[in-house]
């Protein structure tokens, strides 16, 4: 991902994303996740969506700051990086409970926020 271009990142971003929304529609409550196992192959499977849209975003924070502080903040594009951080060397520690909390009132701000990217590459 690493030699990516700013459009290709952003489009893995957006289908990313895509897969989120799609993996999520059946979880009602963080406790679907953890019922049996294929909610919690729904949750690694998030989890791991997520902590690959902060490893782009990561990327293009490096190299396309000024294109992303267009759409939002700085400290917007680090909460979503720390995530990846955490998922990536905290894993052990994943809260179904806040995964759920960003399937639910975060992704479309960022689907939002991806799309006006695209828009200005």
């Amino acid at each position: 991902m690493d030699k990516a271009t700013t459009k290709e990142l952003l489009e893995f971003i957006f289908e990313s994303l895509a897969l989120v929304k799609k993996r999520f529609e059946s979880i009602n409550s963080s406790d679907d996740f953890l019922q049996n196992d294929a909610g919690l192959e729904k949750l690694d499977a998030i989890a791991m969506r997520l902590q690959s849209i902060g490893e782009a975003l990561k990327n293009l924070m490096k190299r396309e700051k000024e294109l992303l502080l267009k759409v939002a903040d700085e400290t917007y594009w680090s909460e979503i990086i720390k995530t990846r951080d955490f998922i990536s060397h905290h894993y052990v520690a994943i809260d179904a409970e806040i995964v759920f909390d960003i399937c639910k009132h975060e992704m479309e701000t960022l689907e939002q926020k991806i799309l006006k990217l695209k828009s200005l590459v």
